[in-house]
Protein backbone atom coordinates (compact mmCIF):
# COMPACT_ATOMS: atom_id res chain seq x y z
CA UNK A 1 0.00 0.00 0.00
CA UNK A 2 0.71 3.36 -0.84
CA UNK A 3 2.62 5.54 2.03
CA UNK A 4 3.52 2.29 4.02
CA UNK A 5 7.26 0.78 4.31
CA UNK A 6 5.68 -3.20 4.29
CA UNK A 7 3.48 -5.07 2.85
CA UNK A 8 1.37 -6.11 6.26
CA UNK A 9 -2.28 -4.32 5.40
CA UNK A 10 -5.81 -3.99 7.07
CA UNK A 11 -7.28 -7.43 7.73
CA UNK A 12 -10.38 -5.34 7.71
CA UNK A 13 -12.75 -3.33 5.15
CA UNK A 14 -12.92 0.06 6.91
CA UNK A 15 -12.56 3.69 4.74
CA UNK A 16 -11.72 7.02 5.97
CA UNK A 17 -9.47 7.48 9.13
CA UNK A 18 -10.02 4.05 10.66
CA UNK A 19 -8.73 2.79 7.35
CA UNK A 20 -5.45 5.04 8.10
CA UNK A 21 -5.42 3.84 11.75
CA UNK A 22 -5.32 0.05 10.97
CA UNK A 23 -3.05 0.79 7.76
CA UNK A 24 -0.52 2.59 10.06
CA UNK A 25 -0.90 0.36 12.97
CA UNK A 26 -0.45 -2.74 10.79
CA UNK A 27 2.84 -1.10 8.87
CA UNK A 28 3.92 -0.74 12.73
CA UNK A 29 3.62 -4.44 13.49
CA UNK A 30 5.08 -5.09 10.37
CA UNK A 31 7.96 -2.94 11.16
CA UNK A 32 8.47 -5.21 14.52
CA UNK A 33 8.57 -8.16 12.81
CA UNK A 34 10.71 -7.55 10.60
CA UNK A 35 13.24 -6.62 13.45
CA UNK A 36 13.25 -10.84 14.23
CA UNK A 37 13.40 -11.47 10.83
CA UNK A 38 16.10 -15.12 10.54
CA UNK A 39 16.97 -15.02 14.49
CA UNK A 40 16.90 -17.85 16.91
CA UNK A 41 15.09 -17.93 19.71
CA UNK A 42 18.23 -17.75 21.59
CA UNK A 43 19.04 -14.72 19.51
CA UNK A 44 16.11 -13.02 21.05
CA UNK A 45 16.96 -13.74 24.38
CA UNK A 46 20.34 -12.02 23.91
CA UNK A 47 20.91 -8.20 25.78
CA UNK A 48 22.80 -6.54 23.51
CA UNK A 49 22.52 -2.88 24.67
CA UNK A 50 22.70 -1.53 28.33
CA UNK A 51 18.83 -2.13 28.18
CA UNK A 52 16.93 -5.03 30.09
CA UNK A 53 15.35 -5.62 27.10
CA UNK A 54 15.53 -8.04 24.38
CA UNK A 55 14.39 -8.75 21.07
CA UNK A 56 11.84 -11.34 21.99
CA UNK A 57 11.28 -9.40 25.44
CA UNK A 58 10.25 -6.48 22.75
CA UNK A 59 7.89 -8.25 20.72
CA UNK A 60 6.27 -10.02 23.66
CA UNK A 61 5.77 -7.20 25.23
CA UNK A 62 4.06 -5.44 22.09
CA UNK A 63 1.76 -8.21 21.59
CA UNK A 64 0.46 -8.59 25.01
CA UNK A 65 0.07 -4.40 25.44
CA UNK A 66 -2.16 -4.41 22.31
CA UNK A 67 -3.94 -7.93 23.52
CA UNK A 68 -4.81 -5.84 26.63
CA UNK A 69 -5.45 -2.69 25.30
CA UNK A 70 -7.98 -4.93 23.19
CA UNK A 71 -9.90 -6.29 26.13
CA UNK A 72 -9.62 -2.90 28.22
CA UNK A 73 -11.43 -0.80 25.31
CA UNK A 74 -13.71 -4.02 24.51
CA UNK A 75 -14.82 -4.13 28.34
CA UNK A 76 -14.88 -0.53 28.99
CA UNK A 77 -14.72 -1.01 33.08
CA UNK A 78 -15.42 1.60 34.80
CA UNK A 79 -13.67 -0.03 38.12
CA UNK A 80 -10.66 -1.47 36.02
CA UNK A 81 -7.20 -1.16 38.05
CA UNK A 82 -3.68 -2.14 35.95
CA UNK A 83 -2.27 -5.39 37.04
CA UNK A 84 1.19 -4.56 38.16
CA UNK A 85 2.22 -7.96 39.01
CA UNK A 86 2.01 -9.09 35.24
CA UNK A 87 4.26 -6.48 34.03
CA UNK A 88 7.58 -8.34 35.32
CA UNK A 89 6.89 -11.27 32.85
CA UNK A 90 5.54 -9.26 30.10
CA UNK A 91 8.35 -7.82 30.22
CA UNK A 92 11.15 -11.29 30.05
CA UNK A 93 11.55 -13.52 26.85
CA UNK A 94 11.65 -16.69 29.28
CA UNK A 95 13.34 -20.42 28.77
CA UNK A 96 9.75 -21.35 27.26
CA UNK A 97 9.05 -18.53 24.87
CA UNK A 98 9.92 -18.78 21.13
CA UNK A 99 10.20 -15.87 18.23
CA UNK A 100 7.63 -17.74 15.93
CA UNK A 101 4.77 -17.65 18.98
CA UNK A 102 5.25 -14.50 19.90
CA UNK A 103 5.01 -13.37 16.10
CA UNK A 104 1.90 -15.13 15.66
CA UNK A 105 0.57 -13.38 18.70
CA UNK A 106 1.92 -9.95 17.74
CA UNK A 107 -0.40 -11.47 14.63
CA UNK A 108 -3.22 -12.23 16.46
CA UNK A 109 -3.58 -9.04 18.50
CA UNK A 110 -3.52 -7.17 16.11
CA UNK A 111 -6.08 -8.76 13.82
CA UNK A 112 -7.91 -7.91 16.84
CA UNK A 113 -7.44 -4.56 16.99
CA UNK A 114 -8.34 -4.04 13.58
CA UNK A 115 -11.43 -5.81 13.92
CA UNK A 116 -12.05 -3.89 16.99
CA UNK A 117 -11.33 -0.15 15.45
CA UNK A 118 -13.97 -1.90 12.25
CA UNK A 119 -16.89 -2.38 14.73
CA UNK A 120 -16.73 0.98 16.84
CA UNK A 121 -19.10 2.81 16.31
CA UNK A 122 -17.10 6.46 16.80
CA UNK A 123 -13.52 6.73 17.69
CA UNK A 124 -15.06 9.92 20.20
CA UNK A 125 -16.25 6.77 21.87
CA UNK A 126 -15.05 8.07 25.23
CA UNK A 127 -13.28 4.68 27.29
CA UNK A 128 -12.48 4.04 30.99
CA UNK A 129 -8.94 3.95 31.54
CA UNK A 130 -7.58 1.93 34.40
CA UNK A 131 -6.22 3.33 37.47
CA UNK A 132 -2.54 2.55 37.99
CA UNK A 133 0.14 4.34 40.34
CA UNK A 134 0.82 6.30 37.82
CA UNK A 135 -2.39 7.77 37.30
CA UNK A 136 -4.90 7.20 40.37
CA UNK A 137 -7.66 8.96 39.61
CA UNK A 138 -9.59 7.41 36.92
CA UNK A 139 -9.61 9.15 33.38
CA UNK A 140 -12.00 8.39 30.14
CA UNK A 141 -10.21 9.27 26.86
CA UNK A 142 -11.28 9.34 23.09
CA UNK A 143 -11.32 5.65 21.70
CA UNK A 144 -8.65 7.44 18.90
CA UNK A 145 -6.61 8.56 21.69
CA UNK A 146 -5.96 5.37 22.92
CA UNK A 147 -5.43 3.97 19.54
CA UNK A 148 -2.84 6.60 18.80
CA UNK A 149 -1.42 5.95 21.99
CA UNK A 150 -0.97 2.68 20.92
CA UNK A 151 0.45 3.45 17.89
CA UNK A 152 3.16 5.46 19.57
CA UNK A 153 4.02 2.65 22.25
CA UNK A 154 4.32 0.35 18.83
CA UNK A 155 6.74 2.48 17.33
CA UNK A 156 8.59 3.24 20.20
CA UNK A 157 9.26 0.22 20.73
CA UNK A 158 9.97 -0.61 16.47
CA UNK A 159 12.52 1.47 17.16
CA UNK A 160 13.85 -0.11 19.77
CA UNK A 161 13.73 -3.33 18.52
CA UNK A 162 15.71 -2.22 15.46
CA UNK A 163 18.78 -0.87 17.69
CA UNK A 164 19.07 -4.37 19.70
CA UNK A 165 18.80 -6.14 16.35
CA UNK A 166 21.27 -3.84 14.78
CA UNK A 167 23.58 -4.40 17.81
CA UNK A 168 23.28 -8.08 17.67
CA UNK A 169 24.67 -8.71 14.09
CA UNK A 170 23.84 -5.49 11.97
CA UNK A 171 20.40 -6.17 10.84
CA UNK A 172 18.33 -2.75 9.78
CA UNK A 173 14.93 -2.58 9.34
CA UNK A 174 15.15 -0.14 6.64
CA UNK A 175 18.27 -1.96 5.11
CA UNK A 176 15.88 -5.36 4.91
CA UNK A 177 13.43 -3.13 2.95
CA UNK A 178 15.02 -1.79 0.36
CA UNK A 179 17.22 -4.61 -0.40
CA UNK A 180 16.94 -5.22 -4.12
CA UNK A 181 15.98 -1.98 -4.53
CA UNK A 182 17.98 1.04 -6.67
CA UNK A 183 18.31 4.03 -5.84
Amino acid sequence: MAGTYTSSGPSVDVAGEKLDLVTILADQRGMLAITARGITDEQARQRTTVSEFTLGAIIKHVATVIRDNVAMLEARDENSTMDMSRLGEALAFGPDDSVEHWLSELDSAGVALEQYIASIGSLDELIPQPTAPWAPERIWWPARRILLHLLREIAHHSGHADIIREALDGQTTMGVISEGMSF
